[in-house]
């Protein structure tokens, strides 16, 4: 059991931002086509995020072409380049599927503000 744990425990990438649910993340995947490798963007609101270690994975939804997309990826996947996390979203549930019914503007997070508090010298 150690040896499997050992294992995954160098495969585990560190770089990974801290995002959640509600979150307008755009994730670079590594893509072949033919002998080519590119990157390509998938930006989307994270509708959810699941399990830990080397199995962890998230969802993102977006609208294409007025239809809706999910993809769910791997975090510590070696075909996900990098993650940006693009806006915060203010939600109050950790699954998002209510989305998935929803159509434009009612489709919509509310956006999370950060305001800096004053530290006292």
């Amino acid at each position: 059991m150690d040896l499997i744990q050992s294992i995954e425990r160098e495969q585990i990438k560190r770089e990974i931002p801290d995002f959640g649910p509600g979150d307008t993340v755009k994730a670079w995947l590594k893509v072949i086509e033919g002998g080519k490798e590119r990157l390509q963007a998938y930006e989307g609101v994270c509708i959810k995020r699941g399990n830990a270690g080397l199995k962890e994975c998230f969802t993102l939804r977006k609208i294409s072409g007025g239809v809706g997309v999910e993809r769910t990826l791997l975090v510590h996947s070696p075909r996900l380049e990098r993650v940006e996390v693009i806006r915060r979203g203010e939600v109050r549930r950790a699954r998002l599927f209510y989305l998935r019914g929803r159509v434009g503007k009612k489709a919509r997070v509310k956006e999370k503000r950060y305001i800096p508090t004053a530290t006292k010298a």
